[in-house]
């Protein structure tokens, strides 16, 4: 028998680099969600008392959600300027600045002072760190996507939405993650808990920020990217020409805002709710994990199904 070639063995250069933005998509979107979701949950539980402590305890779960809803609101710009940045200097280096960005602001709201320490200056700094939390994840989740994609197109074009599920599944594995670690610390008596066991879980972030950093360093730049940088620049940011015409990208976002809906509920109100009526947070925390766990399987499965029957079948069901 004659030895199989190469190319049969083992995958090819493009391919291996593909599998490794991949991963680097996985680890980036991971780490960004378990920083926002985070976030989420803990304020669901106690940033009400510990950061507006003199409002209606209503009012101060409202407030507690207004700071989350401030990173929802800098997303959209948070993707418009890495992504135009993204297309002068190139992907990779705008997917390590977000993460950056998004690493060390969940890192500095674990160090944050409360209301009693510094008054006022306690929400100000909360929502500040939660804007550039949203600017970083708007810039990142797109950036991940776009890479991947981008290296599918080369190599294996007709396997597009499977290889792009990778960067999807960061968002159920962050939840996973960042429910797992409130969980834990959520299983100390209510006083420590609200003195520093809700801490932790933004502390602990700066340890995915350093694996994920570990492998996008090692990822190439996307060759869309560099094939682009010898044509010619466009005469407007590309970000004009899509507001010329906003249609598209509308139908586009309504298509996706069930998903976004449903799992900000999910992780955020929902456990704020249930606690509320009874249940426990270990109780509430553990549905978020299964839920995000059977998403980690449908994500996969669906993006392949995508690539059979297309993908507008599939948003559909």
């Amino acid at each position: 028998m004659q030895p199989s070639p190469p190319s049969a063995r083992q995958p090819s250069p493009d391919t291996r680099q593909l599998r490794r933005v991949a991963l680097s998509g996985l680890l980036g979107t991971a780490v960004e969600f378990y920083d926002f979701l985070v976030y989420g949950t803990v304020a669901a539980l106690v940033f009400g008392d510990l950061f507006f402590p003199r409002a209606d305890p209503a009012v101060g779960t409202i407030a507690a959600f207004g700071t989350f809803a401030a990173g929802y609101l800098a997303r959209p710009l948070g993707g418009i300027v890495f992504g135009h940045f993204g297309d002068r200097i190139g992907r990779k280096s705008m997917m390590l600045l977000t993460m950056v960005l998004m690493g060390c602001g969940s890192f500095l709201i674990g160090l944050l002072p409360t209301y009693d320490a510094i008054g006022v200056w306690a929400p100000v700094l909360l929502v500040t760190l939660r804007v550039v939390q949203g600017l970083a994840i708007g810039g990142e989740w797109g950036g991940a996507t776009l890479m991947v994609v981008e290296h599918a197109e080369r190599t294996q074009g007709a396997r597009r939405g499977l290889w792009s599920s990778f960067t999807q599944l960061g968002a159920p594995l962050g939840s996973v993650l960042s429910a797992g670690v409130v969980t834990l610390v959520s299983a100390l008596p209510d006083d420590e808990f609200r003195a520093w066991g809700w801490r932790v879980p933004f502390l602990l972030s700066i340890v995915l920020l350093a694996v994920g950093l570990f492998v996008r360093l090692k990822v190439a730049e996307s060759p869309l990217f560099a094939q682009a940088k010898h044509e010619p620049k466009p005469d407007r940011p590309p970000v004009v020409e899509v507001l010329r015409r906003p249609k598209p990208v509308l139908l586009a976002a309504c298509v996706g805002i069930g998903a976004f809906t449903a799992q900000s509920l999910l992780t955020g109100f929902m456990i704020s709710y249930a606690v509320d009526h009874g249940y426990t947070r270990p109780q509430v925390l553990t549905a978020v994990t299964i839920a995000s766990c059977v998403a980690l399987v449908v994500l996969p499965a669906a993006s392949a199904l995508s690539d059979r029957v297309g993908r507008r079948p599939v948003v559909l069901a």
